[in-house]
């Protein structure tokens, strides 16, 4: 005789869930977005304290803003870089980063709140709460990666580390592919009390991998300043890859460390990655999931034109947040469609 899911019983509220963490989730693209525009703008420094609950309420008052903008300038990015900007310059770059903190607070409670909720009435199925608390987990160590982020450029350097800030963003972006995974699986029990939490299959997991190197990698051309080097495509300037370029020792960090090394194979580990996903379109599509395998193939296609527009544009602030922003969403589907292979195939 056919029995429930172990995660099943009448009183749990899969769907409800789900659709939360959809919610959740909508947050987080919202703050990859804010957070690129806070990059670019140079804005990420504006804030020199770690003020998790008092610093929510912003500068309100004349003297307010004069101590948080002395604050600044005792920093080095404003002595080397942004000495003479005046009170208004600052209130600019202030915004973007006060409301990217902003934003990461609401995400916090969007997800704390109901979380709470949802445990007290009993209606979170067998088996997800220690995944929910472990996702709440890693959004708590998401803030603290991001001061630790912030404090790097606050003593020697005038920016932020491009690995620190290179694991900022993989962390937001691992912990908004757990959230649809876990999403998607809630659906599924929601649809069908018999259906179990999918097992991520060895090809999926391979270009999911795949996509998170070349994001990672996409963080350090951020960080390192990287896309400014050269505004060319498909060469760079006049060459597959430019003669003379000074490397560094060991050769491994020029992977990490090199501008001009991360903006070569960003360029074109984004092909790999593109046969990759859509390896796995085809595969979604096998398992008659047609509109997922359309989302990610258009996704693929955006992406790469989007990349390349960045490039061409000398790194045009809409054009590369709208990369970003893309990247975010490509991610997304990527997971619903390796959770589609995965659960059918189980």
């Amino acid at each position: 005789m056919l029995q429930a899911s172990p995660g099943f019983s009448l009183s749990t509220r899969p769907a409800a869930l789900a659709r939360w963490l959809y919610w959740v989730a909508a947050l987080i693209v919202a703050m990859v977005v804010v957070g690129g525009i806070t990059r670019l703008t140079e804005s990420g420094l504006s804030i020199t304290q770690w003020k998790p609950i008092s610093g929510v309420v912003p500068p309100l008052t004349p003297a307010q803003w004069h101590a948080e903008f002395a604050n600044y300038q005792r920093i080095p990015e404003y002595q080397q870089l942004n000495r003479g900007m005046t009170l208004d310059g600052f209130k600019a770059i202030f915004f973007w980063e006060y409301l990217h903190r902003l934003l990461g607070r609401v995400i916090g409670l969007a997800f704390a709140l109901p979380l709470l909720w949802f445990a007290a009435k009993r209606q979170i199925p067998r088996g997800y709460g220690w995944r929910l608390s472990a996702l709440l987990a890693l959004g708590g160590l998401q803030g603290a990666i991001g001061w630790w982020m912030v404090a790097s450029g606050l003593s020697v350097r005038t920016d932020v580390s491009h690995l620190r800030l290179a694991t900022h963003l993989g962390t937001a972006l691992f912990i908004l592919g757990g959230i649809i995974w876990t999403a998607r699986d809630l659906s599924a029990l929601a649809t069908n009390p018999l259906a179990r939490p999918a097992a991520l299959r060895t090809g999926a997991a391979l270009v999911i991998a795949t996509l998170a190197l070349q994001i990672i990698l996409g963080a350090l051309t951020a960080g390192l300043d990287a896309g400014y080097a050269f505004s060319s495509w498909p060469l760079m300037g006049d060459a597959w890859f430019p003669a003379n370029v000074p490397m560094l020792t060991p050769a491994w960090t020029n992977a990490i460390d090199n501008p001009v090394l991360v903006q070569f194979l960003h360029r074109w580990i984004a092909f790999v990655t593109a046969g990759a996903l859509v390896w796995l379109a085809y595969q979604t599509r096998k398992m008659r999931a047609d509109r997922i395998a359309a989302v990610v193939a258009l996704l693929v296609v955006v992406q790469i034109g989007l990349g390349i527009a960045t490039l061409l544009s000398g790194v045009e602030i809409v054009v590369a947040v709208a990369h970003q922003a893309n990247a975010a969403l490509l991610l997304i589907a990527t997971v619903v469609a390796a959770h589609t292979v995965s659960r059918r195939r189980a």
